[in-house]
């Protein structure tokens, strides 16, 4: 059994959803929540589900001697980013090689890298009158998404989408298949 560390800054539904997809699990127990904004949803939200919920607030993310005795505490094996959008300081990424993974919401290579988050990714995939988008899983690495991928999954997309149409696309893959892919990541380590 994997003991689990999502990462989340925001409102926390794909958080939410690998909670209950690993609910009785026998692959992964997700231990703890941590996020670097007290006020986010995501906060509440994982409280409520009876997950161990912790804030960290940005000035003290890239401290080694506060954020490795929490993981260490919980007993953490494997780390997610959910939407978490903070950089990933070099010793955790040291001390969870091959172990940290994050979804961005575009195909990687393409948009992605600094600044590339949220609705900034979809209003540049609009921009760029791509025929689809769709999300990407990969591993944390020091260079912002450029990690191996692991996973993508993609929608077509129409003349007519909108920003917003697009981003509910995208955000539709995430829901469907994000936690499945956590399952088969954890089944290969």
């Amino acid at each position: 059994m994997k003991h689990l560390a999502i990462f989340a800054s925001g409102n926390g539904t794909n958080c939410e959803n690998i909670i209950n997809y690993f609910t009785n699990s026998d692959i992964a127990d997700i231990k703890l929540v941590l996020s670097n904004k007290s006020t986010a949803p995501v906060v509440e939200n994982s409280l409520r589900l009876g997950i161990n919920t912790v804030v960290v607030p940005k000035k003290d993310f890239s401290d080694e001697n506060i954020l490795m005795p929490i993981l260490k505490e919980n007993d953490i094996d494997f780390i997610i980013l959910s939407g978490f959008l903070l950089f990933i300081p070099d010793f955790l990424i040291n001390n969870f090689n091959k172990r940290i993974i994050n979804i961005h919401p575009a195909l990687l290579p393409k948009f992605g890298g600094p600044g590339m988050y949220g609705i900034h990714v979809h209003e540049a995939v609009k921009a760029a009158k791509e025929k689809e988008t769709g999300m990407t899983v990969h591993w944390v690495t020091k260079e912002i998404d450029g990690g191996e991928i692991i996973f993508q999954h993609s929608t077509p997309i129409e003349e007519k989408d909108t920003v917003a149409d697009i981003a509910e696309k995208e955000h539709k893959l995430e829901i469907e298949h994000f936690p499945r892919d956590i399952e088969k990541i954890l089944s290969m380590c």
